[in-house]
């Protein structure tokens, strides 16, 4: 593993393989900041997406796939948003105030995160092209913000322009006897900062997976999830690529 305060990549990159992408895969927050927060949030979907850093690290664990990591909070540094955005250091999240974000920080956290974090994924995929990206999120059944929009998709699938490996995963996914959004409960099209940056404009293929928390909380369906999204993103790979 190699290891930054703003990223980890797992697995060892492969020219032509897979490379799963976690911009919320933690909810570390450095010790010498404080969010001001009851420290309970930071197990919330707010603070981490919940189970994909085990997904990824179990997908990592297969020949030719590797996985990078966001290493903070997303309530410490959002690197899905863009980066003049005030929510990549939000100041709010789903109600909840975030009052160690207010102030004077937001260049200091693009300066020490959100900045190496995409130089090390450009140079990652730059040096060692994949044959495809997997955008790997997990989402809430219901935010507490909206308690009248409850998420009934198991999974959804993101992208924004480039939908050449979306339009096969998602038929793949719902074989499976999944309930697949398709650009939901969120759209590519408008959260899609890090794939916009690395893949659209760079012509890399990709597709994102979104996988709702209650169906990627145990051990047991992480290992599930980890076995399917191994065996589709190679299915994916290989049908993009005739």
């Amino acid at each position: 593993m190699i290891e930054h305060e703003a990223y980890r990549i797992l697995g060892t990159p492969r020219f032509g393989g897979i490379l799963v992408v976690s911009d919320h895969a933690s909810n570390a927050v450095p010790g010498d900041i404080e969010l001001g927060i009851d420290p309970a949030l930071l197990n919330q979907h707010i603070a981490i997406d919940i189970g994909v850093a085990v997904v990824g690290e179990l997908m990592a664990q297969n020949p030719g796939i590797a996985a990078f990591q966001g290493n903070v909070s997303r309530l410490v540094c959002d690197f899905n948003r863009d980066e003049d955005s005030l929510a990549s250091v939000p100041e709010v999240s789903d109600g909840v105030e975030i009052p160690g974000n207010r102030g004077e920080v937001h260049e200091a956290r693009m300066a020490r995160f959100y900045r190496p974090y995409h130089s090390a994924l450009a140079r990652l995929l730059e040096e060692t092209p994949p044959s495809l990206i997997l955008s790997l999120h997990s989402f809430t059944p219901q935010l507490a913000s909206d308690p009248d929009c409850r998420r009934p998709w198991e999974c959804g699938v993101l992208y924004n322009q480039d939908d050449r490996a979306a339009r096969v995963a998602i038929p793949v996914l719902a074989a499976e006897g999944l309930n697949v959004g398709d650009n939901q409960p969120y759209s590519g099209k408008v959260l899609n900062t890090t794939m916009n940056v690395h893949a659209e404009a760079e012509g890399r293929p990709y597709f994102g997976v979104e996988v709702r928390q209650d169906r990627l909380s145990t051990p047991e369906q992480q290992a599930e999830w980890a076995e399917r999204l191994a065996r589709i993103c190679n299915r994916v790979a290989i049908a993009i690529g005739e």
